[in-house]
C-alpha cells in the first residue's frame, strides 16, 4: 500500500525555512565566468520554485526554532495557497474526494461486467496502476474542479495508458493521455528533437483537458459522445451521427455504430468508476493517497543534464523520468521547458546538493550543421565518436545529416552557453540518403516490357519502378510507352575513356550516353541532369 505524504523532516520546517531550502542558489547570480578551468558553468543560473508573489517575505535561518515552527508549506504550482499539514482536509482520503465529483451518467452494460471481470482478476495490475496513479491524480483533479468538469476523467489515463507517461501505442499516440502527434500539435504540445511534451506531466494534462472541453461543447453537452471522440475521433463521431440523423435513427452514444474498440471505452471507464467507488466488492485494495500536492515544480534557470539532475535530487534516473518523461535527450534545456517536477523531500534534496555541487551543470549543448555532412565528419568537428554521434542524435546508417540541422554534442570550453531559446523550441534534423546523385531518363517500353523486366535489365527494385511510373508492382508497358527511370551520374571522363579506347556500347542504364538504345531498340532520350537524393 502507498500512502503518499511528505516526510517528517518537511512537516517540522518552518515556511520561512522550507522558501529559504528551496530558493537558496536564486538570491545571487554569480558573474560570468568563461575560462575554461571555471569552477562550474558560471552565466547567471538560478533554481527555486516556480514564482511566488513578489511581496512573500525574504527567507533566513534566524526563524522560530524549528520544533516549534507550525508546519504550513505551499504548493509552487499555485502560488499563494498554503498547505497546512495539521488541517484534516490535507490528510483527507483523495479517493474520497475524487468520488464525491463523479457526475456522469451510469453505464449499466455486459461490456462493463466484462472490464469489471478482467480488472478484479488482476489485482496486481490495477495495484501498479493506482500506485503510479498516485504522482499524478492530485494534480489532475486539481485540474478537473478548477474546471468544473465530473472527475470521472482524472480516470481516463487507467484507461488510455494505465498512468505510463511513456506510453506509446502502435498508432504513436504518446503519454498518459495518448495524444497523436497532430492532435498534440493541435493543442500546444512541442514535439521536438529534445523534447515531446505529449509525454510531460501538466502540458500534456492541460491539453487532454482542452481538448475534452472542446469535444463536450461540440458534441452538445454529452459526455459519452465526447469520450467517444477522444478515443475514435470527433470526425467518425460526427459521421455516425449524421449517418443515424439521415436513417431517422437515434443519435446517442447507445445507438451510433462504432469500432469495437470505443464501443468498449466507456464500458472500461466505467468499470474503473466501480472499483474506485467500491473496490471491496471486486477482491481489490487501492493505495492511501492524501489529499494535497505530490510533486513541486522547480524553476529550471540553467541546462542541467538528467542524470546529474537525478543523482542532486537523490532520486534514480527511471524515477526521475516518471516526473519528468518529455525529455527526448540526456540534457533538460532552461530555455525549452524550463520547470522540472520533483516530490517535495527530493526538492530539497535537490536545492541542498544542488549549492554544494562544483563542476559543470551540462555535458551537452547543440550545435547547427552548417553543411550538409557525413556522421563521420560531423563527429569529428566536434570531436566524438561517429558511434556516439549516431546514438545520442538517432541517425541511421547511409545518411547524411543536412545543412541547418541541430544535433547534439558536447560542451567544450569555447561552446559553454545554454543553448538558445529559438535553437530549443525549433532544433530539428533533417537527413538525406548518403547514395549517389540521380537523373531521370526516360525509354520507349518494348512488346514485352514490364515493371519486373525493367527493374531486372536496370538492377533496381520493381517498387521503385512502379513508383516512379505510378503503376503497381506488377503491371505491364504499353509497346512505346514511355517508361521513366532514375540513374547514378557517370562520371564524365569515364565515358570519355571508353569511347577513346573503342569500346563496345555497354547495356543502357550502365552509361550516361544519350546514344544508347533499350534492349527493345527503341532510343531514349536523357533529360536534363537534375539532383534526385534529399540533400
Amino acid at each position: 500500500m502507498m500512502t503518499i505524504q511528505l516526510p517528517a523532516l518537511l512537516r517540522r520546517l518552518s515556511p520561512l525555512l522550507i522558501a529559504g531550502l528551496l530558493g537558496a542558489c536564486a538570491s545571487t547570480a554569480p558573474q560570468q565566468d568563461l575560462t575554461p578551468n571555471s569552477e562550474r558553468n558560471a552565466l547567471p543560473r538560478s533554481w527555486s520554485p516556480a514564482p511566488h508573489p513578489a511581496d512573500q517575505p525574504t527567507a533566513t535561518l534566524s526563524a522560530a526554532p524549528i520544533e516549534a515552527a507550525h508546519p504550513v508549506l505551499e504548493d509552487s504550482l499555485q502560488p499563494g495557497v498554503a498547505i497546512d499539514l495539521n488541517e484534516a482536509k490535507a490528510a483527507a482520503d483523495l479517493w474520497v474526494r475524487l468520488r464525491k465529483g463523479f457526475d456522469m451518467p451510469e453505464l449499466d452494460n455486459d461490456g462493463v461486467r466484462r472490464a469489471e471481470i478482467w480488472y478484479s482478476t488482476r489485482p496486481d495490475y490495477v495495484q501498479r496502476m493506482a500506485e503510479r496513479g498516485g504522482r499524478y491524480l492530485f494534480h489532475i483533479i486539481e485540474e478537473v474542479e478548477k474546471r468544473g468538469m465530473p472527475t470521472e476523467l482524472a480516470l481516463l489515463p487507467f484507461i488510455e495508458s494505465a498512468f505510463n507517461p511513456q506510453a506509446m501505442s502502435t498508432a504513436k499516440a504518446s503519454g498518459m493521455w495518448q495524444f497523436v502527434p497532430a492532435t498534440g500539435r493541435d493543442f500546444a504540445l512541442k514535439q521536438n528533437i529534445f523534447r515531446d511534451d505529449r509525454r510531460a506531466v501538466l502540458a500534456s494534462t492541460r491539453a487532454a483537458l482542452d481538448y475534452l472541453e472542446r469535444l463536450h461543447k461540440m458534441f452538445g453537452g454529452d459526455w459519452q459522445l465526447a469520450l467517444a471522440a477522444y478515443n475514435w475521433g470527433q470526425g467518425n463521431v460526427q459521421k455516425a451521427i449524421n449517418r443515424n440523423l439521415k436513417a431517422g435513427l437515434p443519435t446517442d452514444y447507445d445507438n451510433l455504430k462504432m469500432p469495437d474498440e470505443t464501443r468498449y471505452y466507456l464500458p472500461k471507464l466505467q468499470a474503473v468508476k466501480n472499483i474506485v467507488l467500491a473496490p471491496q466488492k471486486f477482491g481489490l485494495s487501492l493505495p492511501a493517497m492524501s489529499n494535497h500536492p505530490y510533486f513541486l515544480s522547480v524553476t529550471l534557470d540553467r541546462d542541467i543534464d538528467v542524470d546529474l539532475a537525478a543523482r542532486l535530487a537523490g532520486m534514480k534516473v527511471d524515477e526521475f523520468k516518471q516526473f519528468n518523461p518529455q525529455m527526448n535527450k540526456p540534457v533538460m534545456l532552461a530555455a525549452g521547458s524550463n520547470q522540472m517536477l520533483l516530490p517535495y523531500d527530493n526538492a530539497r534534496t535537490f536545492t541542498e546538493s544542488l549549492a554544494a555541487h562544483r563542476g559543470p551543470l551540462a555535458s551537452w549543448t547543440a550545435w547547427t550543421v552548417s553543411q550538409t555532412m557525413s556522421p563521420a565528419a560531423a563527429a569529428r568537428q566536434v570531436g566524438m565518436s561517429e558511434a556516439q554521434l549516431r546514438e545520442i542524435n538517432k541517425i541511421p546508417p547511409r545518411m547524411l545529416v543536412k545543412k541547418g540541422s541541430t544535433l547534439l554534442v558536447p560542451r567544450a570550453a569555447h561552446r559553454i552557453e545554454d543553448v538558445s531559446e529559438h535553437m530549443a523550441e525549433h532544433g530539428a534534423i533533417d537527413l538525406a540518403p548518403d547514395a549517389p546523385a540521380l537523373r531521370r531518363v526516360s525509354y520507349k517500353a518494348g512488346k514485352a516490357d514490364t515493371v519486373q523486366s525493367m527493374a531486372n535489365r536496370y538492377r533496381v527494385s520493381p517498387a521503385q519502378v512502379a513508383q516512379w511510373n505510378k503503376v503497381g508492382v506488377k503491371a505491364a508497358f504499353k509497346p512505346g510507352q514511355t517508361v521513366v527511370m532514375y540513374q547514378a551520374f557517370a562520371p564524365k571522363r569515364a565515358t570519355v575513356a571508353k569511347a577513346s579506347s573503342g569500346a563496345k556500347a555497354s547495356k543502357p542504364g550502365k552509361s550516361s550516353q544519350a546514344t544508347k538504345t533499350s534492349k527493345a531498340g527503341a532510343p531514349y532520350t536523357g533529360t536534363p541532369a537534375r539532383q534526385m537524393s534529399k540533400r
